[in-house]
């Protein structure tokens, strides 16, 4: 993880208990002996996320509806400070910046402190969160660790209501996160981003999938794991415990809504999209990102960004535990 992440020591559950009381019903006694939730049960991970985001972020009100995505909040928390790394680096890299040159900053900036990243960076820092979820995570973090103001955009109408819900009864957020609502499907930034509006980033988790089947296919193999991760935690037979599991239905439900999870072509299909429509909006841009879960796809995605004459493009590598993760990064000033 980040070396800023508030993450890096694990979970301290009796901390986030003492700030989350709901948290306590769903504490266990994990193999090791130390004090975890079983991540296989919705509930238990909701309770966590609400657990976190109270001691850590501000956040005392904080729901999902059922069936819509519930994020890992130390990867999430990941993203932006790598989004701070990228701003920070490039305040201080004269143009033209070539993608390694960025790439190889990327590790001194991440030494600095939280203070010294605002103290470099201003408080005129204004992110857009693509698909910003009814989670409302990206914002969140990003508000409360380096005061930043956001707008989150959804195309989803109860991810909208439930993203408004969460700003509007947590008053460290409301003067810093407005969720606006995407009414056309074909649109990324076209009819979010205004003429007047002018941000110094954008972020976006894509949808992975391309296809609903995919989709079905990807959450059964991750209960598969989630249930043989808790008989090893638990010190029951995998085996037995994982077959005894296999009977029960697989849904879509523990894992997010359609729009959270696939779309047509997945997820190199959708940064192609965002890559073309975002040479209408470079005057209101500073800075491009996006998520990209496969590292196959970063070849293709930089020749999109080449043929569309980005002046700036940095992949920023990032990994929690034995994940690898990236995101990358384009400019066309």
């Amino acid at each position: 993880m980040h070396p800023r992440s508030y993450h890096n020591d694990g979970y301290p559950m009796a901390a986030l208990c003492s700030s989350f009381s709901p948290l306590k019903p769903h504490i266990i006694l994990a193999k090791s002996g130390q004090k975890s939730i079983d991540f296989a049960r919705p509930e238990a991970v909701i309770a966590l996320n609400a657990a976190l985001l109270a001691h850590y972020y501000n956040v005392s009100q904080w729901q999902l509806p059922k069936g819509y995505l519930c994020p890992p909040i130390p990867g999430r928390a990941d993203y932006i400070h790598g989004i701070a790394d990228l701003l920070v680096d490039s305040q201080k890299v004269p143009e033209p910046l070539k993608r390694d040159a960025i790439d190889n900053q990327t590790n001194a900036s991440s030494s600095k402190s939280v203070n010294e990243v605002k103290a470099l960076l201003g408080n005129k820092v204004r992110g857009i969160d693509i698909g910003v979820g009814a989670n409302a995570i990206y914002p969140i973090i990003g508000s409360q660790v380096y005061d930043w103001s956001f707008v989150g955009s959804d195309i989803d109408e109860v991810a909208f209501d439930n993203a408004s819900a969460i700003v509007r009864n947590n008053s460290p957020l409301q003067s810093r996160i407005e969720i606006r609502r995407q009414l056309q499907t074909d649109n990324i930034f076209a009819g979010i981003i205004g003429d007047d509006d002018h941000f110094t980033f954008t972020m976006c988790n894509p949808p992975f999938h391309k296809s609903a089947q995919d989709a079905l296919a990807g959450s059964a193999r991750k209960n598969k794991n989630l249930a043989a991760n808790r008989t090893k935690r638990s010190g029951k037979n995998t085996r037995a415990e994982t077959g005894k599991k296999s009977h029960t239905k697989t849904s879509l439900n523990f894992a997010g809504q359609a729009n959270e999870l696939w779309c047509e072509g997945g997820e190199l299909a959708f940064i192609q999209r965002m890559i073309k429509e975002s040479v209408e909006f470079k005057q209101n841009v500073t800075w491009f990102t996006c998520l990209v879960s496969k590292s196959e796809h970063i070849k293709p995605i930089e020749k999109s960004l080449a043929y569309y004459r980005a002046t700036q493009i940095s992949v920023v590598n990032m990994g929690q535990g034995n994940k690898q993760s990236r995101f990358v990064a384009w400019r066309f000033a």
